[in-house]
């Protein structure tokens, strides 16, 4: 009950500042935070068949896996011999995700922290492999600027960024709502924004659940050479 009413307080300071933006990123943080008293359905325990294939075509390296949620594709990268370290903002999430390892031969460094917000000791390291399923979609325009930020430093020479998303939908009237509070969802230029940095070498589109558009996008940092 502390902690509910902490989030209650934190609420009322949010509308008080009146920004509609602050409120709604607000809303949806909590509505993550309440989703892992239960069981998130996208967080199903299920290894992705993109993620899967990733592992078997390049060797072991170091990566990051943000929003990891329960840590599911992070421990299938660490059981593969990846050093892993996954990242989410939902302590909920990180407390099973550790749970997890204690049942498998594995190690993963989770830690409880905003995508946007990285800690300093992350930079330390460069990362063959930063896995992203689900999270950089859910960002505002202004937070996926620093998220891409951030990725460039992250990311080593070579190194790629695998993403899942879904695409805002434009068309259907179901989603005039979505489209008009700014929530979650890839836009062309969101794509077009990465390719400015980072190399596009391949996507895969689909549908997801809702019948909504949504792609795998496989990124590069390709490592310039010097002059001869």
């Amino acid at each position: 009950m502390r902690t509910t009413g902490r989030l209650y307080l934190n609420l009322k300071n949010v509308k008080r500042e009146g920004h509609e933006g602050t409120q709604m990123n607000f809303l949806r943080r909590l509505s993550f935070q309440l989703w892992y008293l239960r069981h998130p359905t996208w967080d199903s325990g299920i290894v992705a068949p993109e993620v899967v294939d990733y592992i078997r075509t390049h060797q072991p390296g170091r990566a990051l896996d943000l929003g990891c949620g329960s840590g599911t594709s992070s421990l299938a990268l660490a059981k593969a011999g990846w050093c892993v370290t996954g990242v989410d903002f939902v302590p909920r999430a990180i407390q099973i995700a550790k749970r997890k390892t204690k049942n498998v031969n594995a190690s993963v460094d989770f830690l409880i922290a905003d995508v946007i917000r990285l800690p300093h000791s992350l930079f330390a390291n460069s990362y063959d492999l930063v896995l992203d399923i689900g999270c950089f979609h859910g960002l505002s325009a202004e937070q996926k600027q620093k998220y891409l930020d951030n990725l460039e430093t992250l990311l080593a020479p070579g190194g790629n960024w695998l993403m899942y998303g879904f695409f805002k939908e434009t068309r259907r009237p179901e989603f005039s709502k979505l489209r008009a509070s700014g929530g979650p969802g890839l836009l062309p230029a969101d794509i077009e924004q990465a390719q400015q940095r980072l190399t596009l070498v391949k996507r895969q589109d689909g549908m997801d659940k809702k019948a909504r558009p949504s792609t795998w996008f496989w990124f590069e940092k390709i490592s310039l050479r010097s002059p001869v």
